[in-house]
């Protein structure tokens, strides 16, 4: 009886900490258009850039899972046409399929495409949630 009660509470246990799992940057779109979302970040030290998330209207993604540790982090964001409905000012390297990219300098001469990404400031929180109004570029 007793090793049935301890195995009932590390499921339970288990079950809880699993739906316990927290998007920790979010990005909503609020427009009425699907949205195409690339994310920059440091991560070891250098710059990298992550893409693509594909958003509906009025509906949210979960593009970094783990507690943010970087206080800046950059977004791109296009719609179905490929054209920014962000304004950024800080270059970086986005390409036209799903990518990974290591670095944000000199995007064209190792054959990537260089993109405006919007700087955001997470005030050092741990979450963050984006939202997307409307065409800005």
């Amino acid at each position: 009886m007793k090793f049935a009660t301890i195995a009932v509470a590390t499921l339970l246990l288990a079950l809880l900490s699993a739906g316990q799992a927290r998007a920790e940057f979010t990005v909503c779109n609020q427009t009425l258009d699907v949205v195409n979302l690339a994310v920059g970040q440091k991560v070891d030290d250098a710059d990298q850039t992550d893409g693509w998330w594909t958003i509906g209207a009025n509906q949210c993604v979960n593009v970094i899972r783990e507690e943010l540790t970087n206080r800046y982090i950059y977004i791109y964001a296009t719609d179905v046409f490929g054209h920014a409905i962000l304004a950024g000012s800080t270059e970086m390297c986005i390409e036209r399929r799903r990518f990974s990219i290591r670095g944000i300098t000199e995007c064209w001469q190792r054959g990537h495409i260089a993109a405006k990404f919007l700087e955001v400031d997470t005030q050092e929180q741990v979450r963050w949630t984006f939202f997307l109004t409307g065409s800005a570029p």
